[in-house]
């Protein structure tokens, strides 16, 4: 896509208001008029915006976020992709980030006492999905979260290591986890995470990360992947729990039923994420043919 990110980002208002807007109302499945209309702009315009953002159109984008697509998924990674990925420590074939990506916890004492004696760097961006806010310490990225609203981002980071030196300055650890969102993908440097987290939560995480792109997984399938079988409902919490928007990939994991459910960073933004991870993995398979 030909595109800025800041173009990216007045789309990806657009567009969310409009994947709300179908969530709400999916029963009568509105037509390309009325989500047009909803987010007033000609049906015209909105077809050309949506492409440009997604990179496919918005009929084939709700087929990427319906139930019944991602409960296909599911069934078709259970026995295959996502089994075969685990086991070997890959992603997929495709040019993905995960493989970039390794977890680092941190000391029990930098994890007791809040961060003190760390420096933090902490930057915004703009990506397809809105602001975020990264932050780093010299041994990593410490958290990465998408915005709502600026002080509260701060607010919620300077929450997480109360006791840490503050400076606001992009590094180029921040810039290298922002080309994450590019479609370019195959030459990304090695990212480091520096996490505050239980050893079970960095099971869990890391467990996230070899979920691949265009693919989804459940609480209780991630349970049995790190041999907790009946710890879906605290996989769920460590989920939850997670610090790393995007990077981990959390929005990966979804119910059984197929219902994408919560997301720390806004439910609707889960729905744009998967949908959009869908369209470009099938444009890049499209491609190769």
């Amino acid at each position: 896509m030909d595109m800025t990110i800041t173009q990216q980002q007045i789309n990806y208002e657009r567009v969310a208001k409009a994947i709300a807007y179908i969530q709400d109302n999916f029963r009568h499945q509105p037509s390309l008029e009325e989500l047009a209309a909803h987010v007033h702009i000609s049906p015209f315009h909105f077809q050309r915006l949506f492409t440009e953002w997604a990179g496919t159109s918005p009929k084939k984008f709700l087929q990427y976020i319906s139930v019944s697509h991602a409960k296909k998924l599911l069934e078709n990674q259970k026995h295959t992709v996502f089994e075969t990925a685990y086991e070997t420590g890959l992603t997929s074939s495709s040019r993905l980030h995960d493989l970039f990506v390794q977890i680092e916890g941190m000391t029990p004492a930098e994890y007791k006492n809040g961060g003190q004696n760390l420096t933090i760097f902490y930057s915004f961006s703009l990506t397809p999905f809105g602001q975020s806010l990264i932050a780093s310490t010299e041994s990593g990225i410490c958290y990465m979260g998408f915005l709502e609203d600026t002080t509260q981002g701060i607010y919620d980071l300077k929450g997480k290591f109360p006791n840490a030196t503050y400076v606001k300055k992009e590094v180029e650890v921040h810039r290298h986890a922002n080309s994450i969102f590019s479609c370019e993908t195959i030459n990304l440097p090695q990212l480091k995470l520096h996490l505050k987290g239980t050893p079970f939560q960095l099971k869990v995480w890391e467990a996230l990360l070899k979920i691949p792109r265009g693919g989804l997984s459940t609480y209780g399938t991630i349970a049995k992947q790190i041999n907790h079988k009946k710890a879906s409902r605290a996989v769920g919490t460590a989920i939850g729990s997670n610090p790393i928007a995007y990077l981990i990939p959390c929005h990966r994991v979804i119910q059984s039923t197929g219902v994408f459910g919560g997301y720390m960073w806004n439910p609707t933004r889960k729905a744009a994420i998967i949908g959009w991870e869908n369209a470009q993995l099938n444009s890049e398979q499209d491609e190769t043919i």
